[in-house]
């Protein structure tokens, strides 16, 4: 069953006059499947950016659609979209996204706060969670006293907790050290393997080996996909290395 599908996907930057047009997706067709993680690489200015704002539903695309489980994004009101997204997708970003001002805990919530959860559903929802990305005893804390890692586990944690249809994932570990990439990564195959769809924009070798399938993308439009198949991750980490070779040499498909 797909979860995502994205047709004929354009984008089109202009200024006021119409002028100096930037047309940063060119023509993208893909479909994601419920349970798939998937990866999309590229260079800077390759589209990645542009791409993942639009399935997000942050940019509107110039022509195409975008649909998620069936629903058309572009049909989506204005006033809805905001909740749309939040009871449909999670996000994960690679500075986290957190308010300094409220402990992890509050950081958690805040997407439950915002459609009017009752306490107690919040609570049955937070425990088992916290406690399988291991930040149950960090509840209390600011994002400015807990490490790069765990803040990451407190914005997975977030973005899992309203039981998302996708995952969307910006370049998630970034500003991440080995340790703790290492970590997440093992992290998201965990709740992958357990149903949740993820798909990922990163520049990592390493993050992107780690997915069932890799979408790269190029001038505006999908150059080349590799799947996992039964590859190990050094493997796939190898075919991934090869294909970005092709990708910044310029080789044909």
């Amino acid at each position: 069953m797909d979860i995502l599908e994205v047709r004929t996907l354009k984008k089109v930057y202009a200024n006021r006059l119409g002028a100096n047009q930037v047309q940063a997706l060119k023509q993208v067709d893909f479909k994601v499947e419920a349970g798939e993680y998937v990866a999309v690489m590229g260079e800077s200015g390759s589209g990645k950016t542009t791409l993942l704002n639009i399935l997000a539903g942050l940019d509107q695309p110039t022509s195409g659609q975008v649909l998620l489980e069936g629903q058309d994004m572009g049909q989506i009101k204005e006033k809805d979209l905001a909740a749309f997204r939040r009871d449909h997708l999670g996000f994960v970003f690679q500075d986290f996204n957190l308010l300094d001002t409220f402990t992890l805990e509050d950081n958690i919530y805040l997407p439950l706060v915002l459609a009017g959860k009752s306490y107690a559903a919040m609570h049955s929802r937070l425990q088992p969670l916290t406690e399988q990305l291991g930040i149950s005893q960090l509840l209390n804390k600011y994002p400015y006293e807990v490490s790069g890692g765990q803040k990451q586990r407190a914005a997975v944690a977030r973005a899992l907790i309203t039981g998302p249809r996708l995952i969307l994932a910006d370049e998630p570990t970034g500003a991440l050290d080995s340790r703790a990439t290492d970590e997440l990564l093992s992290l998201f195959n965990q709740i992958n393997h357990q149903g949740q769809t993820i798909l990922m924009v990163t520049h990592s070798v390493k993050a992107a080996s780690r997915s069932g399938r890799v979408l790269f993308i190029k001038d505006g439009v999908i150059f080349h996909q590799l799947y996992r198949g039964l590859c190990d991750d050094e493997q796939f980490y190898q075919k991934i290395s090869d294909s970005l070779t092709l990708l910044t040499t310029g080789e044909a498909r």
